[in-house]
């Protein structure tokens, strides 16, 4: 996955195809204190975070200002699942080398789920 988003990034990568990918892998998503799951708001949108390793997720709650060691609450899912169960975008990795947003848009998310529908 890692790869993908890096060639995505550099403007060499098929962004069709990193997508598919992220719907097939696995990640990490934090809770939130609620339980529900951990997001922030920017740009009009809503941003689930999603982490590709354990490593990742202990590094953004570093950023945050947490304990990298303590233990962090997370659901594990498939990329997919994120995608179709509401209108929000998907932040990966953000505290990592390669952080990638996947907007809630049409050809990322279910053409009834994206804004620009």
């Amino acid at each position: 996955m890692t790869d993908l988003i890096e060639r995505v990034r550099a403007g060499r990568g098929d962004g069709e195809a990193m997508v598919e990918a992220f719907r097939a892998t696995v990640v990490l998503v934090p809770l939130a204190p609620d339980g529900g799951l951990s997001a922030a708001d920017a740009g009009g949108i809503r941003w689930v975070f999603a982490f590709t390793s354990p490593a990742e997720l202990a590094a953004w709650t570093l950023a945050r200002g947490g304990d990298g060691d303590a233990e962090q609450p997370y659901l594990t899912t498939l990329g997919r699942r994120l995608l179709t169960v509401a209108p929000v975008g998907v932040a990966l990795d953000v505290a990592g080398g390669q952080p990638m947003l996947l907007p809630p848009m049409r050809g990322i998310v279910p053409d009834e789920l994206a804004l620009d529908a």
